[in-house]
Parts: C-alpha cells; sequence; structure tokens
C-alpha cells in the first residue's frame, strides 16, 4: 500500500459575498479533487486541539498522525532543525519574521503592514538577518537565516512560554496591543526598526518601489523537538515535500526524507509540477508515504487575495493531485490518498481559524459512495467528523498500523 498526503495548507474558508456567498474551495476547479470524493470518506476534521492555538505546526503534525499534544514544543525549534540549527536542551528557539512596519515615531503606535515584507528575497533577507546578528548577537542571543522573511533566534538558556503573537495574526492593526511583555524581546525588536530601516537593502527596495524589511518580529518559542520517528509508529518509509522550513524542519524531526524541489517557493509561485513530479520519484524509487505540503493557499489568504487563493487550489489540483494519483494508478500497486487544508485561513480575517475543515480519504482497493464535489459545505453534510487530526491521522494509515502490530 501506498500512502499519498496532499496537504492544502489553509485552504479551508467561509462563504464570500463576492462569490455568491461560496467559498475558494467550492468555486475553483478541481475536478481530480472532485473524482475521488465521489469515491472517498468526506468528511470534517477538527486539525487543532482546542486547548491549542491554530497553526500549520500543530495541525501538520496531527494530520500525519501525530500527537502534538504529547510531542510539540513550539514552532521555531521545528524551523531551526530545517535550517541545520543545532540546539541544545537548554536553548529557545523563536521565529524571527522579517516584517514590514508604518513610521510612526514610538514604536507601539506602528501597524502591522505587511508580516512579510512583500516576500522579501531570501538573497535580501540574508544580509538584514546579519545585520542584526551584528548588533545583538553576544553569549545568549544568536540570529540564523532561513528562507525569504522566516528566520530564527537562539537565547541561550532562555524564557519560554512568553504567549507571542505571531505576526499574520495582526496584519493592518496598530502592534501596540500585542507588543511581547518580555523586556529583552521588546528591546531587541525595538532597536531592529532603527538597524534595519535605513540598510542599503531597504533603500534598494523603496527605490524600486518595494515594501522596506523594516523590523524583525519574534514569536513561537519553544525547545528542542520531542517528536518520535514515522517508521517507529508506523513501519512505513516517508518522504516530504515542501518549501517551508517549518514543514521540512517536521520531516527532519520524524526520520522522513526532505526533497529539495527546484522552483518551490511557499507562495502562488511555487512551481506545482514539480513538486508533483518529485512525488511521484519518490514513490517509484520506493517510498511508502509522501507528503505534499503546498503553502500557497495560506499565503493567499493571510494576503487577502481571493482570485489567487482559488488558482492555487486549481493548481494543486492540475499539477500535483491529478499527475500523483494518475502515476499511482499506473504502478498497479494499492494506494490510498489523503486530501486536506490544513486549518482555515480565510480571506475575511487574514489569519488561522480554529474551525474543522473539510477531508476525503480514498483507497483504490475500498472504494466508497462519496460526494459530487467536495467543499466545506458537501463535507459537513456528510456528518462524518473526527474530533482530532491526529485521528484522522490514523485513520488514513490503518492498514499500517494493523500490519505493524501483527
Amino acid at each position: 500500500m501506498k500512502y499519498f498526503v496532499m496537504l492544502c495548507d489553509g485552504m479551508a474558508d467561509y462563504p464570500i459575498a463576492a462569490l455568491d456567498n461560496k467559498t475558494p474551495m467550492a468555486v475553483a476547479k478541481k475536478p481530480n479533487m472532485d473524482a475521488l470524493a465521489q469515491k472517498a470518506l468526506v468528511g470534517k476534521v477538527r486539525t487543532v486541539p482546542p486547548t491549542m492555538k491554530p497553526g500549520s505546526d500543530v495541525a501538520n503534525l496531527a494530520a500525519m498522525g501525530f500527537d502534538p499534544e504529547s510531542c510539540y514544543t513550539g514552532r521555531s525549534p521545528l524551523e531551526a532543525m530545517s535550517i541545520g540549527i543545532d540546539m541544545k536542551e537548554t536553548d529557545i528557539a523563536f521565529r524571527c519574521n522579517l516584517v514590514t512596519l508604518s513610521d510612526e515615531a514610538v514604536y507601539g503606535e506602528k501597524t502591522m503592514v505587511d508580516y512579510s515584507s512583500q516576500e522579501i528575497s531570501t538573497e535580501e533577507a540574508a544580509q538584514l538577518i546579519a545585520a542584526v546578528n551584528k548588533a545583538f548577537a553576544d553569549e545568549e542571543i544568536s540570529f540564523y537565516a532561513g528562507i525569504s522573511y522566516r528566520h530564527c533566534m537562539i537565547w541561550h538558556e532562555g524564557p519560554n512560554g512568553l504567549n507571542l503573537t505571531p505576526p499574520h495574526d495582526i496584519s493592518d492593526r496598530v502592534i501596540g496591543p500585542y507588543l511581547p511583555q518580555n523586556p529583552k524581546i521588546l528591546a531587541l525588536m525595538e532597536k531592529s526598526y532603527d538597524i534595519l530601516k535605513d540598510h542599503p537593502v531597504n533603500q534598494a527596495r523603496v527605490a524600486k518601489g518595494l515594501r522596506p524589511a523594516n523590523s524583525i518580529w519574534l514569536w513561537g518559542e519553544g525547545t528542542r523537538p520531542a517528536v518520535p520517528k514515522f517508521m517507529d509508529l508506523f513501519g512505513l518509509t516517508g518522504s516530504v515535500i515542501s518549501a517551508v522550513d517549518l514543514i521540512k524542519g517536521i520531516g527532519i524531526c520524524t526520520g522522513f526524507d526532505v526533497i529539495e524541489v527546484e522552483g518551490a517557493t511557499g507562495n502562488i509561485h511555487t512551481n506545482f509540477a514539480n513538486k508533483g513530479k518529485a512525488a511521484l520519484e519518490e514513490f517509484q524509487n520506493g517510498k511508502d508515504y509522501v507528503y505534499v505540503h503546498v503553502e500557497a493557499p495560506d499565503e493567499c489568504g493571510h494576503q487577502g487575495e481571493m482570485e489567487n487563493k482559488i488558482l492555487s487550489i486549481e493548481l494543486i489540483d492540475r499539477d500535483i493531485l491529478g499527475p500523483v494519483v494518475k502515476g499511482l494508478q499506473e504502478m498497479g500497486e494499492p494506494f490510498s490518498v489523503l486530501v486536506m487544508p490544513d486549518h482555515p485561513t480565510p480571506l475575511s480575517t487574514k489569519t488561522h481559524a480554529m474551525d474543522p475543515v473539510p477531508f476525503l480519504i480514498y483507497r483504490s482497493n475500498e472504494e466508497k459512495e462519496g460526494v459530487s464535489t467536495i467543499n466545506e459545505e458537501t463535507a459537513e453534510a456528510t456528518g462524518v467528523f473526527f474530533e482530532s487530526g491526529v485521528l484522522l491521522g490514523r485513520e488514513f494509515l490503518k492498514d499500517a498500523l494493523a500490519k505493524k502490530t501483527k
């Protein structure tokens, strides 16, 4: 049995007046997804435990069959693993976004204009993080460059449990009420504005009409990851395909092969077709389980880009899901497919939501009577509901679990 997961980050949404009160998932042309849904188990799942925040970290762990309540230690440590940081037991990792803030004189009166600095290039960002590290690095603090706007700070023997606010949760809002209470974290963020606002990289961006990455924003802190190995739990070899450090970090922690794909960007401009080809090659090379994560619907939700969110769903369907399913059929071995978002990222709020999300589980050797098309409404109408993402992830892998316990 082969297992394919198509994780469409942030795909779920709320009905939109401009779409005749339909969702992007409902209006998107997705013939491959719908064809599977007609012969699949379709329903809804609560991917995030009520006690946890609706982040991609927690939700993706659950979709893979891991219990986030027992193994999750924070978002940034997973990203640190992807960057190659060897965290000590006493280290605290922080996600460090490069953000665009408005230009009010008082830091707390500024507005979160863009949590991604218009998806700043990795090359530009590396120069800015180097400047921040030069200014702040000492025996306690170190900064590490990642991809685009996503970077990492390590605080040796630092504090944990600070309840810091993700910047994508406060788009277009004045930042004062969301600033950290920890004085050192706040000072680093405030001082970074003075370092970055006139940096040559930002001067060049402004001259081109681009938004400057004029501040760091620290959040998502946690300790070294404690995620078990996928092979130990399910007896399967696996690969993960994603442009995002978070998902790559989960893959590294769980023992997956992390596949780098040319043209994978983590946004609407990602190379969807190359991701599909890479997934099929992993199956052809003998992998049992391949997890493809696409960030584009989530990024479009955060940016309020309705047309691009619809397009991203259509491209996932056409360039990844369709070719991989066709390839699996041609291989002749039984296979299972799980298609789902990790959480909603509604265009109306531009941030993650806790609502349950639609899913389908298709098994080539156990076809069911499903629904004509899959979206939030049709999935709700089936009455099928999983109380947790981990239960759904393990339902998807039930054949592997049964085989492992024999």
